[in-house]
């Protein structure tokens, strides 16, 4: 590794990789960069939907019950490792030195969470040797180990996170994400067609429109922002794409935040659980929430209705796919006494996004107006100091989203 290089951590997804001719298009671009002066290492998910692939295999073999954890993890973790091995060898048919590594040989340990992992430490002394040695180092995305030596995955879409783990466990100049468009837009390029990428955003925006469904994963850039990596998100089938820049931003020309509204975040597949009837109670919102922790189900959107003869309504909002599994645990909580329990699927976010929100009235109104003038009925409301999300009906997403786009046109990068 010669210390003027520039050091970069490149991570390409499986859309990316998905085809052998792809795969040498990357392995080409990688060269590429590595002729031009950077130290490299990168980071790669499993080839198209090999994941996919291997779960259904192991769901099929499993007969009535559910694959083991640590064996469907010990599975799936071999599509990263197929795709950095083959990484490796294609960078070398290209004339460069390169080697391959695991999580566990890149020293990516987490806990014992099969499924969803944490990462608990690198010791990134594999790497940096290799990089030493000058080879272009290629770790397998999504993966790491135990304590007790087992193989862990990550969670879905969790090569971000081990990209910018080890851009920062090696201290990086840059992350860089090459995905399947250009950066990060200021809308839904599919729901509003005059979407247009953002050149630059803060972590903390970021961070928000990543839990709101856009193209990122929330931890990766939650990680980024503690240990403070530049991160750059762009397109790995366009070469012209100047993507979006994450990090630490300043306006030098404005003493405070001129920009308002930064983007418009929308998620689909989204459902309401209604309990009516609940005892309004000290600890019957935890008694509620906590068996879901428990099951890992991410609850969002809570709204409570003002208690009416000691009795309230509670209403919350889950991912379509969980909504069966909260039935089923909140029917069978014996903590919980409530009359009925009422629920519907088929409903969507979109969300506003923007620090210069903070302190700043009128953008609340503007949004819901917008919305209403649009014919688009809202279901719920949630707020944060950057954030306003409205839960509307899904097949409204799109109306929705440009409508609200248009309002506030110009004061989205």
């Amino acid at each position: 590794m010669n210390e003027k290089n520039q050091l970069v951590v490149q991570k390409f997804g499986g859309s990316s990789l998905a085809t052998e001719e792809l795969l040498r298009n990357v392995a080409a671009r990688v060269c590429e960069r590595r002729e031009d002066g950077a130290d490299l290492v990168v980071c790669v998910s499993a080839m198209g939907d090999t994941t996919d692939e291997l779960l259904s295999l192991a769901n099929r073999l499993s007969g009535d019950e559910s694959p083991s954890p640590r064996e469907t993890d010990a599975l799936i973790s071999t599509g990263e490792l197929v795709s950095a091995s083959l990484m490796g060898i294609a960078i070398r048919g290209l004339g460069h030195d390169a080697i391959s590594l695991s999580g566990r040989q890149a020293g990516i340990r987490t806990d014992d969470t099969y499924g969803s992992a944490r990462i608990a430490n690198i010791d990134p002394k594999r790497i940096s040797s290799e990089l030493e040695r000058g080879r272009i180092v290629v770790v397998a995305g999504f993966q790491g180990l135990t304590p007790t030596d087992d193989t862990t995955t990550l969670g879905r879409g969790a090569s971000d996170l081990t990209a910018v783990a080890i851009a920062a466990s090696i201290k990086a100049d840059i992350c860089e994400i090459y995905t399947d468009v250009d950066g990060i837009y200021t809308a839904d390029p599919r729901l509003v067609p005059d979407a247009q990428v953002i050149p630059h955003i803060g972590y903390e925006e970021m961070l928000e429109m990543a839990s709101l469904g856009a193209k990122m994963n929330p931890r990766s850039i939650e990680m980024a922002a503690v240990h403070k990596v530049p991160m750059l998100i762009t397109s790995s089938f366009n070469p012209d794409a100047k993507g979006t820049r994450i990090g630490n931003f300043k306006d030098s020309d404005n003493m405070e935040i001129r920009k308002s509204i930064t983007s418009i975040a929308t998620e689909r597949a989204v459902s309401r659980v209604t309990l009516i009837g609940v005892a309004d109670r000290p600890g019957i919102a935890a008694a509620i929430m906590t068996p879901l922790a428990d099951a890992g189900i991410s609850v969002d959107v809570i709204v409570q209705n003002v208690s009416t003869g000691g009795l309230t309504d509670l209403s919350f909002t889950v991912g379509q796919e969980y909504l069966q599994r909260v039935t089923e645990i909140t029917s069978a909580n014996n903590d919980v006494e409530y009359t009925d329990l009422a629920t519907r699927d088929g409903l969507a976010k979109v969300s506003v996004v923007g620090t210069g929100m903070t302190n700043s009235p009128g953008y609340a109104a503007r949004m819901f107006r917008a919305l209403a003038n649009a014919g688009v009925n809202i279901e719920m409301i949630t707020t944060s100091e950057i954030r306003i999300t409205c839960i509307v009906d899904e097949k409204n997403v799109g109306t929705a989203a440009q409508a609200i786009h248009s309002e506030f046109e110009l004061e989205v990068v």
